[in-house]
């Protein structure tokens, strides 16, 4: 037994209690946050699908690339045989107008582009900003300036417009997959930077830090000791919201046609091909669109509730006004009685 609940049981007092730690902290405030627990388990199950996208497919026994022309009704311009797309014991989602290739299986495997492209460029974007921002931070006046203004200037630029020139112009023998996260990474670490560069310099001139840096540590040493933990929280919030973010782009690009190409299936690749179908074949239009509207939803969720729960003094905006009786009546009886004590 530890000498302060020895001390406690001989004088009756409540035994001390150490503090949670800071990752304690966070992991409690954020399972208090249920929109974010169920955002998470969401979005877990979707990376559970894309990793499982082969025992899956191969459980339903199709392959996403495989023809089924069979299915297709090519009196009525080639929509699917049957209700819902036509929806089977075979084809558990139904399968797509004209090729006849089961949507489930195309469905599962585009999620792991397209949530693979977003979680990588995710990754190499935080690592330039992160260079780049401390670089700026501590490597002296010209090369703040430098990359102050290099990094105006990427802002500056529609990524969208870059991605199209660029995709545009690169031989079809690159992986288009590798192709659209280098195009996101590179175009799209400026607001890494911009956050890691204005967060270092305002610690740069704390006690702490100058001690570091007087006691003869290097560059180096001071950003890996002393500024990274402290930029830990801002990079980690602006990397989980920078996910849903990149998601949207690779759907974008995919869209316009420039994207990831046929037979290699993504979301934003089947949205293209299914939109002339949403009359005809709504499901096909609706079963890749409801699964984006749902990845982007839940990660914009969990990157809410890892700000506020790194953030504990920023008011969350999960919580939309909702009052209890209790505090209601508390504001009320504070406000009448001035009034009581005046007469």
């Amino acid at each position: 037994m530890s000498s302060e609940a020895l001390l406690a049981s001989e004088t009756g007092a409540a035994p001390l209690v150490a503090p949670a730690s800071g990752a304690r902290q966070f992991w409690r405030r954020l399972r208090a946050q249920r929109a974010v627990t169920v955002a998470a388990v969401v979005f877990a199950l979707l990376v559970l699908v894309a990793l499982a996208a082969p025992l899956l497919t191969a459980l339903e026994g199709q392959d996403p690339n495989a023809f089924h022309p069979t299915l297709i009704d090519s009196a009525a311009g080639g929509v699917p045989k049957g209700a819902f797309g036509g929806v089977s014991g075979d084809h558990w989602l139904g399968v797509e107008p004209q090729t006849g290739r089961d949507l489930f299986a195309r469905l599962v495997y585009g999620a792991r582009v397209s949530l693979g492209v977003a979680f990588i460029a995710t990754l190499v974007q935080v690592f330039i900003g992160v260079s780049l921002g401390l670089l700026a931070a501590l490597g002296g006046r010209w090369a703040d300036q430098v990359i102050s203004r290099f990094t105006d200037v990427v802002v500056a630029l529609p990524l969208l417009v870059i991605g199209l020139g660029l995709i545009a112009v690169v031989p079809d023998s690159v992986p288009r997959p590798v192709l659209i996260t280098c195009v996101i990474a590179v175009v799209g670490w400026s607001g890494t930077s911009k956050i890691v560069r204005s967060s270092a310099l305002s610690l740069k001139s704390l006690d702490y830090v100058s001690a570091a840096r007087l006691s003869g540590w290097g560059r180096l040493a001071v950003a890996r000791r002393e500024l990274l933990p402290a930029l830990a929280a801002p990079v980690i919030t602006y990397g989980v919201l920078l996910v849903p973010a990149n998601v949207s782009i690779e759907a974008a690009l995919s869209f316009l046609g420039v994207g990831i190409k046929p037979p290699t299936p993504s979301w934003g690749q089947m949205l293209t091909e299914a939109n002339t179908w949403y009359q005809s074949a709504p499901t096909y239009l609706l079963l890749p669109a409801g699964f984006l509207f749902v990845t982007v939803l839940s990660l914009t969720v969990v990157g809410e509730g890892v700000r506020t729960a790194l953030d504990p003094r920023a008011a969350s905006r999960l919580k939309v006004g909702v009052t209890s009786r209790k505090d209601a009546r508390a504001r009320k009886n504070a406000a009448t009685s001035p009034k009581e004590a005046s007469k």
